[in-house]
């Protein structure tokens, strides 16, 4: 008798490549579906500005100064959150603060200054706005002719204009019997005399030759005028600080404990005007890591590496016992190369409050 041929020799076959389709299937259909979720979680997350509230003690703060409140903002790099920062306007609602400080970052590219001007022009024309600059921001002295004889650069005088002091020298804010002091990190580290004496020698090579200078050399003559009248200045105010005062140390790139520590040698217990008296360092730069993971942190730091966690890029840190605030700042830097934008990653403003208190 001839035997039937199996016609269903290839039937389980047939199911695999069954089931195969219907992932495939499933996989088109939820895949885009993920991915707007995504985004759309990402957009929220990311396009909302926050109002970060810290409370910082300071054991030797002076009584009068007790919370004493620091708006501080950093890394804006020219973003605009919204029509005339609309964003950040409803951010800061009713709030109140002593002062403002911007800690770099904050021009656009082509040092665009509208959308700082348009930040600025939200916060109360009374209350003290205190700037430096951030590595994209350059230098604000022009040492070159640009049709006027000032040393700033235009987006530095639009500054001034607005009622931002930019931050070249320490200035100080009294209440009562407290002072405060806020200090560039970088004027606690200059040898002044040697300063003095070099831009001294500059400028009488200047008065040697005076009859052939060009419009880019006056330039940079005023730029030497203005340095040489900076040391000195800065001479006379390191002798008003006293050791009850406080300092808070204002930074573009967060401070290391080794370098503190290294900055607490250039200057004996004597000298008031110190790392070592500091209160306070406030800083940016690292823009929250610019791409964040929900409980991962941020995924990638060119100086520091792959997931490096919070405590050098963002929030409050203690190097060499200092309370440090990096600030989560508010744009997204063109250095993270292969991370634009901001990933699960709020534009932060912080409202910082002084007090004795134990918090």
């Amino acid at each position: 008798m001839r035997r039937q041929r199996n016609r269903y020799i290839f039937a389980p076959e047939r199911e695999r490549w069954k089931d195969r389709h219907g992932f495939r299937n499933a996989v088109l259909v939820f895949l885009p579906l993920l991915l707007l979720l995504f985004f759309t979680a990402n957009f929220l997350v990311s396009r909302r500005v926050k109002l970060e509230r810290v409370s910082i003690t300071v054991l030797n703060l002076p009584t009068d100064l007790e919370n004493y409140s620091i708006l501080h903002i950093s890394d804006l790099h020219g973003a605009e959150m919204g029509e005339k920062q609309k964003a950040i306007e409803t951010a800061l609602g009713t709030s109140r603060y002593s002062c403002v400080v911007m800690t770099g970052d904050m021009l656009g590219k082509d040092k665009d200054v509208q959308p700082l001007l348009d930040l600025v022009a939200l916060m109360p024309a009374e209350t003290p706005k205190y700037y430096i600059p951030g590595d994209m921001d350059g230098s604000w002295l022009d040492s070159f002719a640009h049709g006027n004889i000032s040393v700033y650069t235009d987006w530095a005088l639009a500054l001034q204009e607005a009622g931002v002091t930019l931050l070249d020298l320490p200035v100080s804010e009294t209440r009562g019997k407290g002072t405060i002091w806020f200090v560039p990190e970088d004027l606690y580290t200059l040898n002044l005399e040697s300063m003095a004496e070099v831009y001294k020698s500059q400028l009488q090579d200047f008065s040697l030759r005076a009859t052939s200078v060009t419009a880019d050399e006056a330039a940079y003559r005023r730029v030497l005028e203005y340095e040489l009248q900076r040391v000195q200045k800065l001479q006379e105010i390191r002798t008003q600080v006293k050791a009850e005062d406080m300092q808070v140390v204002l930074t573009h790139t967060p401070l290391t404990e080794k370098y503190i520590q290294e900055s607490f040698t250039l200057s004996g217990k004597q000298d008031f005007f110190s790392m070592r008296y500091a209160g306070l360092i406030l800083a940016g730069h690292y823009n929250g890591g610019q791409w964040r993971l929900p409980a991962l942190g941020p995924v990638y730091i060119p100086e520091l590496g792959w997931f490096p966690g919070d405590q050098e890029i963002m929030g409050l840190s203690f190097p060499a016992g200092i309370p440090q605030y990096i600030s989560p700042g508010i744009g997204s830097d063109p250095h993270y190369t292969y991370q634009p934008g901001r990933l699960f990653n709020a534009p932060t403003l912080t409202l910082i409050t002084l007090t004795r208190r134990a918090t």
